[in-house]
């Protein structure tokens, strides 16, 4: 099954963690929500897919199919996942189709991309377990989300309190006295 189907989506959000121009704990990773249509679109799709994989089944009768690589979320969204190893990473490139190779680019959960993907048939090393999923063929970056895992020491007090506001509750002047006391402190 060589003709590989690709699937480029309009403008989608990252949703969650994110780890695409730099692996993360557990290797490189992508998330993101798209409509109902993509994923219509995938369905139809999925049937012809596992049908290449069930042909090769060791024994069809025992098979288990795995779900879907992609879960609804809201009404008409869906969350798609794609990850990938060093060998494999997918091309990301910027608005105007210009690679980003500064791995230190904050694309983040927020951030608006367009995805290309296609669907592929796998069989797990059991013979019997298989499935669909989506592999990522490249990302084009159209807006950045820079409010979404600011380090700390990027924003300044000012900036710190308009992003929470202000609400109920303790005041840097209401050092509680303390009860009891404790020996481990040293006054």
């Amino acid at each position: 099954m060589s003709n590989k189907n690709v699937h480029v989506t309009g403008e989608v959000n990252l949703e969650g963690f994110q780890a695409v121009l730099e692996p993360g704990k557990f290797g490189y990773s992508l998330s993101a929500v798209v409509d109902s249509t993509m994923i219509d679109t995938l369905e139809a799709e999925r049937g012809d897919v596992l049908k290449w994989a069930e042909s090769k089944l060791k024994n069809p009768k025992r098979a288990v199919l795995k779900p879907t690589p992609w879960e609804e979320v809201a009404e008409g969204k869906y969350k798609v996942k794609f990850s990938w190893g060093e060998d494999r990473r997918p091309p990301v490139v910027d608005s105007e189709g210009t690679p980003i190779l500064d791995t230190k680019v904050p694309l983040y959960g927020g951030s608006t991309v367009k995805l290309g993907f296609f669907q592929k048939p796998y069989i797990l090393k059991d013979g019997i377990t298989y499935g669909s999923s989506l592999k990522l063929v490249g990302v084009q970056v159209v807006s950045l989300n820079t409010e979404a895992g600011v380090s700390s020491d990027s924003l300044d007090t000012t900036q710190v309190a308009e992003l929470f506001g202000s609400t109920e509750g303790f005041k840097a002047g209401d050092v509680p006295t303390p009860t009891e006391t404790n020996e481990e402190e040293d006054f």
